[in-house]
């Protein structure tokens, strides 16, 4: 796939067609990681990408309960102290 360097301001830039973005399951609002690879520009979708749509998805199946409880039930509290 080609794409020409366009003028974005004081910056350059290119434009991703629609279909690539879908592809790898990226928007507008995504985070990419760009870098120089052996005299290559290589984009990569940034670290954590989907994971607030993941986490909604995971409250409204109710999949989001603690695997362990923050406080067990006979766990004695008098002897914490609080700073």
């Amino acid at each position: 796939m080609d794409a020409n360097i366009i003028k974005v301001g004081n910056s350059n830039g290119i434009i991703l067609p629609a279909a690539l973005l879908k592809e790898l399951k990226l928007s507008t609002k995504s985070t990419v990681r760009i870098v120089v690879e052996k005299g290559a520009i290589v984009i990569r979708p940034g670290i954590r990408q989907g994971w607030e749509d993941a986490a909604m998805t995971m409250h409204q199946n109710g999949d989001d309960e603690l695997l362990i409880p923050d406080i067990f039930k006979d766990e004695p509290m008098e002897d914490w102290t609080w700073e």
